[in-house]
């Protein structure tokens, strides 16, 4: 077995851990598995897989949520060497059946029967001859069984036949912009991402619980599973996204990974709470958040506490954040953020409260990170400095360019692409638009082809002005627009829950539909808009807006798994309104 596989990865770990491994959620009830039921399923539907003819360089389709089947079943195609091919489990059918077809997938498990319906019976890739569901795994397991009692050695020698060069996974981006291309990840790849942690002292720990929502079909999400033996922590699977909430308090985990989104709805609460105190109760608020403000920032200048701030903190936290806190579980020591920009102020508010959110960077090219924040190193409105053993430097025009034993080996299939990312001196070129300080901190500033160029010729970042946007309860999404225009002009959509609270506040009836026409609420965005402008030059200032009477939606195409919104989609499906907004007859 080469040095650096996930096979060894996975076996050292449960040499090395003890306890519960997973915990999987049975309506609020989170059975544990532990490590050694854990190896013991790995190893069957390994030597289910043998028996089934799966065999090195095949590679196998999985379309299911985030849960400990699809974990596991990963874990036993790395070990006959297999290539998964992970699929977002909202797909569309044909984007099942592109992915099945571009990665000449010869098997599928798909979750249940409504995913296993999306393939069509009468016109199936001739290739994919094992269709499974998790209904199925146990009968694997049992043909396994057998395999290992006829055939004792032969997953170990599988095993040893895996070079760490050997591709471990397909990856497939989310596809903001055209079909999904597949990164091909080796083994090493995805081993020397685990072992950053190595370098990163307290980031996570072997006693700590993890809530994983995240969709194992994203480089995100797969680290932090395959994570999980290297470091010996506990993972909580959640395959539902928007029962976060829910979960928090349930599992109460040490450590949450997400995508900003969830931050930003915990923000948006949070805020309209302190904002809806009144007397004794809203001047404790205030005081509170002054408090934490003080305390925070001389935390991050590495100032010692006078005492009598240190004390007034205490009682702060035990009066008003410790109840924020018991939001987020109560014991969360951890919170990561990435996949996209979090805004600078949510940052700082919630480190306010006593939760630093260590937001970091990367790029599946890359197999998930290259950069983040630190419990002792950090710096708000950043993605934090290069992870241990990654070069940047940026290029001419700003352009982040990465280096190191985590790059990937190419788009499959795509060679041209491959090479208009991938130098021959093994430089990534990223696509995104940064700054790097003089201590190494790095600000991204925009995706490289999202960037704006007014018909004036000024460049402007629209992720910086979206986040701003974001950062008011009242406003869930926007897009920001204005390439070879006149002057740059934003789509906004409400807040459901925050607009009909305030439109009750205000005497205003009807739906978030409604409640987008009415003048007192374009009133109400237009502040929001101003106070988004105020502080920036005229060119980059945000000229006119327009309300939308839905948010975006992933039903639609507009969102991607991962929350990220697909510019070119949300442009077509509002053209209409976009047009309006460079002829005058939409409202500004």
């Amino acid at each position: 077995m080469g040095d650096r596989t996930i096979p060894r990865l996975w076996r050292d770990g449960v040499a090395r851990n003890t306890g519960a491994a997973y915990l999987v959620d049975d309506e609020g009830a989170w059975n544990e598995v532990t490590w050694a039921e854990a190896a013991e399923r790995v190893e069957l539907l390994a030597h289910g897989l043998l028996a089934r003819g799966i065999r090195k360089g095949d590679a196998f389709a999985i379309l299911a949520r985030t849960s400990v089947e699809w974990a596991l079943f990963d874990f036993a195609l790395a070990h006959v060497g297999a290539v998964g091919a992970a699929i977002y489990a909202n797909s569309a059918p044909a984007d099942v059946r592109y992915i099945i077809e571009h990665s000449e997938a010869v098997g599928i498990l798909c979750e249940d029967g409504a995913q296993r319906a999306k393939l069509d019976d009468g016109d199936r890739p001739a290739a994919l001859a094992h269709v499974l569901t998790y209904a199925d795994l146990v009968a694997l397991e049992e043909e396994g069984r057998i395999h290992r009692e006829a055939h004792p050695e032969a997953l170990d020698e599988s095993v040893a036949a895996i070079d760490e060069d050997d591709l471990f996974t397909f990856i497939y981006t989310s596809g903001t912009t055209g079909p999904p291309k597949a990164c091909m990840i080796r083994h090493r790849n995805y081993y020397a991402m685990v072992a950053v942690v190595d370098e990163l002292p307290d980031y996570s720990r072997p006693d700590d619980v993890m809530l994983l929502y995240l969709p194992l079909a994203h480089n995100f999400g797969r680290l932090m599973h395959l994570s999980g033996p290297y470091v010996g922590y506990t993972i909580a699977f959640l395959s539902d996204p928007l029962e976060v909430a829910r979960a928090l308090p349930q599992v109460r985990p040490t450590v949450l990974p997400s995508v900003p989104r969830v931050y930003e709805k915990v923000h948006t609460a949070v805020s309209s709470s302190f904002a809806e105190a009144t007397g004794l109760k809203r001047r404790l608020v205030d005081w509170a958040l002054d408090v934490g403000r003080q305390e925070s920032a001389l935390r991050r200048d590495g100032t010692t506490l006078p005492r009598g701030l240190a004390l007034r903190h205490r009682v702060a936290d035990r009066l008003v954040f410790s109840k924020v806190k018991e939001r987020l579980g109560g014991r969360l020591r951890t919170p990561i953020s990435g996949g996209a920009p979090l805004a600078r102020e949510i940052g700082e508010f919630f480190d306010a409260l006593g939760v630093r959110i260590l937001e970091g960077y990367g790029l599946t090219e890359c197999t998930t990170a290259a950069t983040t924040n630190r419990p002792d190193r950090y710096r708000f409105g950043t993605v934090g400095p290069a992870l241990p053993g990654f070069e940047l430097r940026l290029a001419a025009d700003g352009e982040l360019e990465i280096r190191s034993d985590t790059v990937f080996a190419g788009y499959f299939k795509e060679p041209g692409a491959t090479a208009a990312v991938l130098g021959e001196d093994g430089w990534l070129r990223s696509g995104d638009i940064a700054s790097i300080d003089e201590e190494g901190f790095v600000t991204i500033t925009d995706r490289k082809k999202d960037i704006i160029v007014t018909a004036g010729g000024k460049n402007i970042a629209p992720q910086n002005l979206e986040n701003d946007l974001k950062t008011s309860r009242y406003v869930s999404q926007a897009i920001v627009i204005g390439d070879r225009r006149p002057f740059p002009a934003a789509l906004i959509t409400l807040d459901p829950t925050e607009i009909a609270r305030w439109a009750t506040e205000q005497g205003l009836e009807g739906d978030v539909a409604a409640l987008a026409r009415r003048p007192e609420v374009v009133r109400l965005v237009g502040e929001i808009v101003d106070e988004v402008n105020r502080d920036r030059s005229r060119y980059e200032q945000l000229k006119r807006f327009t309300i939308l009477e839905r948010d975006f939606e992933m039903e639609q195409g507009e969102i991607t798994p991962t929350l990220k919104l697909k510019r070119p989609v949300v442009l077509e499906h509002f053209a209409a309104e976009v047009a309006g907004l460079y002829d005058g007859s939409e409202r500004s």
